[in-house]
């Protein structure tokens, strides 16, 4: 299964929507749409449109009822990676600056509340194509989606604020749950089966999801270590943020007293006041305590659990090739190296 094949192609279809969606700037607008459209014309992955699509799809639904859907999540996860850039500070985003950092925090705030207004309208055309039912039903999702992603942002941004470190493991996979499982995994599989009146077999789906969910970001932690020319973010930016991932996590639960003591102290600073040989310290200090190694073996631990789930399906899921996606899905969130 060639997977970043289907997932430009998923991509051109969703962006030929996106372009239906999103008004022409005039005079008027003062160059809002142009910058609505930026982020998703860096060479997205276009991974939650993709999931979405493929889910519907597998299940008979036609391509043309999923697309609209499939263009509202990628609006959706377009706002919140502008106002996360906003909330974290962050320079680099998809290989290029972020918009915080080209046209500053107020410019890309109302970028992302117009990502988020304008995804309403496919929501509500739902309701001519898909009917009343399967659009209000894709309208609660997208509700609860927006409402677990806040609510995961808020507990990371807390742990940060508050300087807390008590956390463990279980803290970690809540957090990640619901911030990213929920809006890259299932709300997406959720929308494709509510597009295919699959519901029947929703419970599996979406703890394959939450699996999946959970893998992607451990895996996009340890991304954020290795010095990759297509990661397109900014290397070791979880570290000058001083977020709570598993890697440091691992790390600060093994290592003795005084370098816990020392870890600690330069992750609480503000990334303002950060030195460059104190990230640098810290980058050494996760690898040299197994971080990587450990966030890795979670990873893998939890796409072992989704394609457990898979197989316990079987037959349910007609063969095609978009399940053959859902199934490459599973090996790609802990080997991709963007």
């Amino acid at each position: 299964m060639d997977i970043e094949h289907y997932l430009a192609d998923s991509r051109d279809l969703v962006l030929d929507e996106m372009r239906r969606i999103v008004p022409a700037d005039s005079r008027w607008t003062g160059g809002l749409y142009g910058l609505v459209m930026d982020y998703p014309l860096r060479g997205a992955k276009a991974l939650r449109p993709s999931l979405c699509i493929a889910t519907s799809r597998m299940l008979g639904a036609p391509l043309d009822a999923a697309v609209p859907t499939a263009a509202a999540l990628e609006l959706y996860h377009n706002a919140f990676l502008v106002h996360d850039d906003v909330e974290d500070g962050s320079t680099d985003r998809r290989g290029r600056p972020s918009l915080p950092a080209e046209h500053g925090v107020p410019i890309s705030v109302n970028v992302g509340d117009a990502m988020l207004a304008l995804a309403m309208r496919p929501l509500v055309n739902n309701a001519r194509t898909l009917g009343g039912r399967r659009a209000f039903a894709i309208l609660e999702v997208l509700s609860e989606m927006a409402q677990r992603s806040a609510e995961g942002q808020a507990l990371e941004l807390g742990w940060v604020r508050r300087n807390e470190w008590a956390l463990g493991r279980r803290d970690y996979v809540h957090m990640v749950w619901l911030k990213t499982a929920w809006y890259s995994f299932i709300a997406p599989i959720r929308c494709g089966l509510l597009v295919a009146d699959g519901e029947a077999v929703t419970t599996p789906m979406v703890r394959l999801a939450s699996m999946l969910g959970i893998a992607f970001q451990v895996q996009d932690d340890v991304l954020n270590l290795q010095e990759s020319g297509r990661y397109g973010k900014e290397f070791a930016g979880d570290l000058w943020e001083g977020k709570r991932t598993l890697l440091i996590l691992h790390a600060l639960r093994v290592a003795g007293a005084q370098e816990r003591g020392e870890a600690i102290r330069i992750l609480a600073k503000p990334r303002a006041e950060k030195l460059q040989a104190e990230v640098d310290w810290l980058v050494e200090f996760v690898r040299r305590h197994g971080g990587v190694d450990a966030a890795q073996a979670s990873a893998m631990a939890h796409a072992r659990r989704a394609q457990k789930i898979l197989d316990e399906l079987g037959p349910r899921l007609p063969k095609s090739v978009h399940r053959d996606f859902v199934a490459a899905l599973i090996g790609y969130v802990t080997e991709r190296s963007w």
